[in-house]
């Protein structure tokens, strides 16, 4: 047993525990954490456990699935029975592995993921799956979310002897669940180290040849599990499902843990924690999700389209036209427009002979300009705009225009769009959101401005529709959001549109009962 008063190197060679990156790499030089109150990115997660097929390339067809989720860096870790094999860079998925790549990764069982970037810019560091070698064996793990408890957790692990190599939150999770396999079977082993932690996630976890599938409590992010022809599947959305031609079984539950076979025969579940109420992120179905996934049993297209129409059903406007913001406001759009032509504003069914609203393509996208937040000056960010996105005069031309997306963040981009439709002859240009106004950052997962950015943290809806230039603005309430999602909103994050929390979060307001778990800084490594 370790005397916490020892040091690192007596912990290490006492204990086997260390990161593969200090073996491979050496010590990472710490970071400055991704905006403000640390990294917070999403992610996709995948892991696959396979009869006798090699795991490698279908866990690479199915990070393509996920790319959306994460552009920053993309990894594998597999396993061959005998030793762990590992490649994580950063980069998009297609340029991080080649076929030379993917014929060392050896092995049926295995993991993937992708990240995005976050404020704090592209760091190696942290980039996953993360890799860690101890007495007991070694472990891989991939993590969609982020922990609120990390530096505490952290500090006293450190504390303890442990060595770290990034400030991401993925490798105090690594380190806490190697420490608590020292002492315990798997199952209880991840247990233990899920009453420790607090916050959002979702992994995928490999221990030797064992593929693992976990979900926090409040099933914050997604995760499902599906059948292959020749074994099964973890991943964050469903599209990575139907991408290697498996079928969806069902979401895995909050607070439940997934254990694969390790023969691709078949899966064990075991719900570690169970809740009155989950912590479901609304804005999943509304912005990050693939339209064509099945998050929570609902699909993502589909709830989009409701959300448009509830939106005609609040906030409907008559207009000449009705055009989305693409890709994003495509399916709001449809849906709104679909609402449109069978009742007017007021709720009275519509004339046959009255079409309603018209929808049309009226913004082009140009698919080759970068993300417009990556420009160093607000002049290069609001040229970038206007090179992603061109109007189609024709269709806007002497038109009234009911302009749809999904979400007003900043109201640079906003403010642009009004005024480039004006420019091509707009008469008039009516805005209409489907999620209600963000007022608060995300601390869970997310990459979202500060309160200090975000322009309905202090503003009505009023001084916002005066800022970007509309005619008209209107937001979707919490209510029909939840509607359209089929969840009482008690069982929704919405803390980034009501500035309360699922999750106990230091000068944040909570949205139920809950405390974060208190850390123990003098157990010894086999206390309970």
């Amino acid at each position: 047993m370790y005397n916490p008063s020892g040091s690192i190197e007596e912990y290490v060679t006492t204990t086997g525990i260390f990161t593969d990156r200090d073996v491979n790499a050496g010590m990472v030089s710490d970071r400055e954490p991704g905006g403000i109150g640390g990294p917070r990115e999403k992610c996709g997660v995948v892991g696959v456990s396979l009869t006798e097929r090699a795991a490698a390339r279908p866990l690479y067809y199915a990070l393509y699935a996920l790319q959306h989720r994460g552009q920053e860096s993309a990894g594998i870790v597999t396993h061959d029975g005998f030793q762990q094999h590992s490649h994580v860079e950063t980069g998009l998925v297609g340029d991080v592995f080649d076929e030379e790549t993917l014929d060392s990764l050896n092995g049926s069982n295995g993991i993937g993921h992708v990240r995005y970037p976050t404020a704090g810019g592209v760091d190696a560091s942290c980039a996953q799956p993360f890799t860690v070698s101890f007495k007991s064996g070694s472990l891989g793990l991939a993590h969609n979310g982020n922990l609120v408890n990390a530096d505490e957790i952290r500090e006293e692990l450190a504390g303890l002897g442990h060595a770290f190599t990034s400030e991401g939150d993925t490798e105090v999770i690594a380190h806490d669940l190697a420490r608590n396999l020292l002492e315990a079977d798997l199952v209880r082993a991840i247990k233990r180290t899920m009453e420790r932690i607090h916050g959002s996630y979702s992994l995928t976890i490999t221990h030797g040849d064992t593929v693992l599938g976990v979900r926090d409590p409040g099933g914050n992010r997604p995760l499902c599990i599906g059948k292959l022809d020749d074994g099964y599947l973890l991943a964050s959305e469903s599209a990575a499902i139907d991408t290697l031609d498996g079928e969806l079984i069902r979401d895995v539950r909050p607070g439940e843990l997934i254990v694969l076979d390790a023969d691709g025969s078949g899966f064990d579940s075991y719900r570690l924690f169970e809740r009155d109420r989950t912590a479901n992120c609304f804005f999943e179905h509304v912005y990050f999700g693939r339209p064509d996934s099945v998050i929570d049993g609902e699909l993502v297209y589909e709830v989009r389209r409701e959300l448009g129409r509830q939106l005609w059903n609040e906030s409907g406007i008559e207009t000449d036209v009705v055009m989305p913001v693409p890709d994003s406001g495509r399916a709001f759009a449809a849906g709104y427009a679909d609402a449109a032509s069978e009742t007017t504003v007021d709720g009275e069914l519509r004339d046959p002979e009255d079409d309603g609203v018209a929808f049309a393509e009226g913004l082009m996208k140009n698919r080759y300009v970068g993300r417009t937040f990556i420009m160093p000056t607000q002049d290069e960010r609001e040229r970038a705009v206007r090179l992603k996105l061109n109007p189609i005069k024709s269709t806007v031309d002497g038109k009234t225009v009911t302009v749809i997306d999904d979400s007003i963040v900043r109201g640079t981009t906003s403010t642009q769009l009004v005024e480039l439709l004006r420019e091509s002859g707009a008469e008039k240009v009516h805005v209409r959101i489907g999620a209600p106004p963000i007022v608060a950052p995300c601390y869970l997962g997310i990459d979202m401005a500060t309160r200090e950015e975000l322009i309905a943290a202090d503003r009505s809806v009023e001084e916002i529709r005066e800022a970007i230039g509309a005619d008209s603005l209107s937001y979707l309430s919490v209510d029909a959001v939840a509607q359209a999602i089929g969840t009482g909103r008690e069982d929704l994050c919405l803390g980034c549109v009501t500035g309360a929390y699922p999750y106990d979060i230091d000068g944040e307001e909570t949205d139920r009962p809950i405390t974060r778990p208190e850390t123990e800084p003098e157990r010894a490594l086999g206390d309970d």
